[in-house]
């Protein structure tokens, strides 16, 4: 038994209310069960009780024993004064208020099904389980399960926003800035991220800005920040784009990363890297007003069009700056944009509608799912189970109905796992 299942009972009166009463036998009658409080203080406030003839206005506070009230020193915090009902899971112990007046106390554990308690006993305790609704999940109405993803991919954009909103306090909410600073992360997938994220950190916008219009400064600009321009290399390529980068080192006071932070081991070679910034170097060049862009567009296909760029000439026929390799376009795929589409492209429209007071649901929720879902053990697992995304939408709300809420028991606080209790 846990407080969490006892807010629960007590939110959606899931006991046999018309028998309840206090352990001196009075009769409960709950008016108003009060607001579940998150923060310090009694558990629910403004409450509506009546004790036999008497109705009382305010909080009820809810422990697994009397004794919690003692062992949280409540009875020497003002906060709990206004305390009417003490809701416990087991009666151990009389408690007396300031005024040395026994605090009515509703022993809740005689008073609820039986069936209800080992049904949440199973979600609980059962390790064996992926997710706790397993063997039940396909019984769910497929409308409760469509409307509970809808509400959990939103809750993934606020959780992402976050970070998006502490880059913009960095950036004095230039979203120009963000664009960059985000396409720069995820450019560099799971593996580079944190490397592609400190080159770009390392690189005042301004700068970009300024040298953006000349191809060649901003590949010297990229790359030597990323520290591949410290080796001494015999290409032609290699020895233009150092020149180019001693001179804006000195003009700009840059400071370059080390190579070594990004990794190639296991990799394929169309995500080294050095390709991924040579498309980052592409994109900017080209599209000098990058983000307005991003914004306006609604459309996957039209991203594709956007971010359909053609590398620089020398990268056609290179992977490393060191080996020459086979001539390939090394232009961005369109699965690679849907990537970009779902981790900084739909968050960062997101945070700017909201931002500009624009936010429209139905624009957001339009782009989503036009994107196919993501391929992963966790999508797998949820699919067997016979809940198969139909778009990155979905396939985004099971990851953070998995990680979120199956993973941490939050049975309780899950629209299906309700639905299953309650049933």
């Amino acid at each position: 038994m846990n407080e969490d299942f006892l807010y629960y009972l007590w939110q959606y009166q899931l006991f046999f209310k018309s028998a309840i009463k206090t352990t001196n036998q009075q009769q409960i009658s709950i008016l108003k069960t009060g607001t579940h409080n998150k923060n310090s203080g009694p558990d629910f406030l403004n409450a509506h009780i009546k004790i036999d003839s008497e109705t009382w206005f305010g909080n009820v506070e809810m422990h697994i024993k009397s004794s919690d009230w003692y062992v949280h020193n409540h009875e020497v915090d003002s906060n709990y004064d206004a305390v009417i009902l003490h809701v416990v899971w087991e009666h151990d112990v009389t408690v007396f208020t300031k005024e040395n007046q026994v605090l009515p106390t509703l022993e809740l554990k005689n008073f609820v099904d039986k069936e209800l308690i080992s049904k949440y006993n199973n979600f609980l305790y059962d390790s064996k389980r992926w997710i706790p609704c397993e063997n039940q999940l396909e019984t769910v109405e497929p409308f409760l399960i469509k409307n509970w993803l809808e509400r959990l991919y939103f809750e993934r954009l606020e959780q992402k926003s976050l970070v998006i909103k502490d880059i913009l306090q960095h950036t004095n909410f230039d979203f120009e800035a963000v664009l960059f600073v985000l396409l720069a992360k995820n450019f560099g997938l799971k593996v580079n991220g944190d490397a592609f994220l400190k080159l770009a950190t390392s690189i005042d916008y301004s700068v970009v800005k300024k040298v953006r219009f000349d191809e060649q400064q901003l590949a010297a600009l990229f790359f030597g920040q990323a520290g591949f321009l410290e080796d001494d290399l015999q290409e032609q390529y290699h020895i233009q784009l150092k020149k180019e980068y001693d001179y804006l080192r000195h003009k700009y006071h840059l400071q370059a990363n080390h190579k070594n932070y990004f990794q190639f081991f296991r990799m394929r070679p169309p995500n080294f890297p050095t390709i991924r910034i040579a498309q980052l170097v592409s994109l900017f060049h080209q599209h000098q007003n990058l983000f307005s862009k991003v914004m306006k567009l609604e459309k996957k296909e039209d991203f594709y069009s956007l971010f359909s760029v053609e590398v620089q000439t020398f990268w056609k026929t290179h992977f490393t700056f060191e080996t020459e390799s086979k001539k390939s376009s090394k232009k961005i795929t369109k699965s690679f944009v849907d990537l970009l589409l779902i981790n900084t492209i739909i968050p960062l429209k997101f945070v700017y509608l909201q931002e500009k007071s624009g936010f429209d649901e139905e624009t957001i929720l339009k782009l989503i799912s036009q994107i196919a879902p993501e391929k992963n053990s966790i999508i797998d697992a949820f699919s067997k189970l016979k809940v198969a995304p139909k778009s990155a939408l979905e396939s985004q709300a099971l990851l953070t109905l998995k990680n979120d809420y199956c993973t941490k028991k939050r049975c309780l606080y899950c629209a299906i796992g309700n639905r299953l209790l309650r049933n």
